[in-house]
């Protein structure tokens, strides 16, 4: 396919491509099959693919899958798809909604291992990586193209500018390693952004137990949350319950080799992960019964 082949099928269908919804379509077959590659899809595969577009990503995956799962939120793009019957026969095409849909239940609908490969709508990449942390135990991988900013922060060190909260939780769970750049000029309609494809594989053996993510999260969001005052004062003025109290932290800090004066970006995700620890009521119930 190519950027007038895109349009043609736009103009076609009397589609546009839908600020709203994110939409900037991969137009370049060879880059397509480059991203499946990079993905690890080989014969056997099984794979979800989020947001399905006008197929071009899809029918590289097809090409090199046993079975394929894409879903896109346009309903008039899964009209037009279906419409034109351009689906390979081992693609399954769904009108639904990333955020809402049961991802889980379709990732066991395979019965064995699952990929995961997206062109994501930047404007909803946040809470789409995010959701997918949940998914770990149920994913082999998953490959994402992401602005290039927020792939930073994913990869983004300790004391960094970019470092943050979604960076923390990542590591946490996931080994993430960059395996492409794309310019705008690869999308249908240009962003005003470059892009970068990012795979994930979950760590193995897991560093967090089984329903422990949402309450480590709760203290890292809260470390993050006011990024120019000190850790102690984040996450006095967070959303933890109970508040703890600043002799309580100082003295967490202390078993933590935390200075007093520390700020969120300074902690590695073994400290974050430690401290979580320390302050989950949950926790710390385990550990008196």
């Amino acid at each position: 396919m190519s950027r007038a082949s895109v349009r043609t099928f736009l103009d076609r269908h009397g589609l546009l491509a839908r600020k709203d919804l994110g939409q900037n379509f991969l137009v370049e077959d060879h880059v397509a099959e480059r991203l499946a590659d990079l993905a690890g899809v080989s014969p056997g595969s099984n794979v979800i693919e989020v947001g399905t577009g006008t197929g071009v990503l899809t029918a590289a995956l097809a090409a090199r899958a046993a079975r394929v799962v894409t879903l896109d939120v346009d309903a008039g793009l899964v009209r037009a798809l279906r419409a034109d019957r351009v689906m390979p026969a081992n693609v399954e095409l769904l009108h639904a909604d990333v955020l809402k849909v049961d991802l889980a239940r379709i990732a066991r609908s395979f019965g064995g291992p699952v990929r995961l490969v997206s062109n994501l709508p930047y404007s909803i990449s946040g809470p789409v990586l995010r959701r997918l942390l949940d998914l770990a135990s149920l994913l082999e991988d998953w490959s994402v193209m992401v602005q290039r900013e927020v792939g930073e922060r994913l990869l983004a060190e300790p004391g960094s500018r970019r470092y943050g909260s979604l960076g923390v939780l990542h590591r946490l769970v996931v080994r993430a390693e960059r395996r492409m750049d794309l310019e705008p000029g690869g999308f249908f309609p240009a962003p005003q952004v470059r892009s970068t494809f990012l795979r994930m594989t979950p760590l193995s053996p897991p560093v967090l137990a089984a329903g422990e993510l949402p309450r480590v999260e709760r203290v890292i969001r809260a470390a993050f949350g006011r990024r120019r005052k000190t850790l102690v004062n984040a996450l006095r003025s967070g959303s933890l319950t109970p508040v703890p109290t600043r002799e309580q932290l100082r003295d967490l800090f202390a078993d933590l080799s935390v200075g007093p004066q520390a700020r969120g970006e300074t902690l590695t995700p073994a400290q974050f992960l430690a401290l979580a620890r320390a302050l989950d009521p949950v926790a710390a119930k385990l550990g008196t019964d």
